[in-house]
């Protein structure tokens, strides 16, 4: 028997809530947060899902609805989740040693050795106690796989009776969750392989559990589709990821806020966007061999000519310096721009990643140096402790306005920046 214990604890609407923790007059007030550019909505209280606003619905096509309901917008604020996000996490971190973050708003908690009499209570702690530290509300589902944590996670967040909190360790609460939920609905299952299990007939989650041709299930959904199987089964399949794997690829790209003519601006976000890749590089001590930009104008807008290029470079040997990136970047940029064009997006990708401490250096020289590491290891303390971009190369320019996205609802940087603290 699976005596084995996990627990999904999620966040509330988390981009919403994070809004919300430093504007209580929002707290019954539909509350949605948009994409890049104020693009799509990736976030929505239940009070805007209520209105009929969906997931990726683009702002432009609701905005009617939502000035008539006076639903409060707010540009994504990364800056400002992360911070919450990893207080969420160290709160849950106090609870116990083995967990596994699986998103900026989703941790799975191994609780197995715990008093399952009690395990409802302690898990109310653990939400009554995050909510308290941080001010984000949480949901938690219980029980012996991951999969099913999510199944109960979904249960404890849409039904209010549960207090948000609901466990999925007895054979008469299983079986009625399993009748219940929709095939679609099971964590791992996707459009496509949600219509091939329809045209076998599994419809919910318990057809799936109950499929006795498991041949056949590994045959079309491979060995990950009879895993959820199992798991579905109270067999774990999935174990706890404690440590964060390392990025084989670094991407950093975003569209312009408006449209971008001239070589020296697109130099000026190439270089920005190598900058946050080359950071993210060094956060996981990890050096790139090579550089990979993309350009391209706009594809939605038919009334301008389109153009489209990617182009690549490898490095002669390993980096994390954004100097040296930064000026491959430049390089592969020369080598396409073209002018008259009208750019709307621009991107970096870092990939032929390897450990710091394991990548050959190469015979021909032109290898990180001491000094070079030791610049960049200080300019990411500095930006650290002060704030992004406090330090920062002059290549990035010191004017984004010309290029930088759209963020016309971005709430303050409450957490992250001196200059925008809450005053009271």
């Amino acid at each position: 028997m699976n005596n084995r214990i996990f627990a999904l604890v999620d966040c509330n609407s988390f981009y919403c809530s994070c809004e919300r923790l430093f504007r209580p007059d929002l707290r019954t007030t539909p509350v949605g947060v948009l994409s890049n550019n104020d693009g799509c909505f990736v976030s929505r209280t239940s009070e805007l899902k209520a209105l009929g606003v969906k997931m990726g619905e683009p702002y432009f096509k609701v905005k009617d609805i939502c000035v008539k309901n006076k639903v409060a917008v707010f540009s994504a604020n990364f800056s400002l989740y992360t911070n919450l996000s990893d207080r969420v996490m160290s709160t849950l971190f106090d609870f116990t040693p083995n967990l596994e973050v699986y998103s900026v708003d989703e941790a799975f908690l191994d609780l197995t050795g715990f008093d399952e009499k009690n395990i409802l209570d302690y898990c109310r702690h653990i939400k009554e106690t995050v909510e308290r530290n941080t001010g984000i509300p949480v949901g938690i589902g219980i029980a012996r796989t991951k999969v099913l944590a999510k199944l109960a996670n979904r249960i404890a967040k849409k039904d209010k009776s549960t207090g948000g909190v609901y466990r999925l360790l007895t054979k008469d609460k299983l079986e009625y969750a399993l009748e219940r939920v929709d095939i679609e609905d099971v964590w791992g299952i996707g459009r496509q392989s949600t219509i091939k299990m329809n045209e076998l007939g599994i419809k919910k989650a318990k057809h799936l559990r109950d499929y006795r041709n498991d041949k056949l299930i590994q045959s079309i959904f491979t060995k990950v589709g009879r895993m959820i199987q199992d798991e579905l089964r109270e067999i774990s399949c999935f174990p706890l990821n404690e440590e964060t794997p390392k990025k084989k690829e670094i991407i950093s790209s975003r569209t312009f806020g408006r449209p971008v003519y001239e070589l020296a601006m697109l130099r000026e976000s190439i270089a920005c966007y190598a900058s946050l890749a080359c950071e993210k590089l060094r956060k996981q001590q990890s050096v790139c061999q090579e550089v990979e930009i993309f350009v391209r104008t706009n594809p939605f807008k038919e009334s301008v000519a389109q153009y489209m290029r990617v182009n690549s470079m490898k490095l002669d040997s390993a980096t994390c310096d954004t100097r040296k990136v930064i000026k491959a970047a430049w390089k592969l940029l020369d080598e396409i721009f073209i002018n008259g064009y009208e750019y709307k997006k621009a991107c970096v990708k870092l990939s032929r990643i390897q450990d710091a401490s394991e990548h050959q250096i190469s015979f021909f020289g032109g290898h990180d140096t001491i000094e070079d590491l030791a610049i960049m290891k200080a300019m990411d303390k500095i930006n650290a402790r002060d704030g992004h971009e406090t330090l920062k190369i002059a290549a990035c320019g010191v004017n984004k306005e010309a290029w930088y996205m759209n963020q016309v609802f971005k709430s303050p940087r409450y957490l992250t920046g001196w200059n925008e603290l809450l005053k009271i």
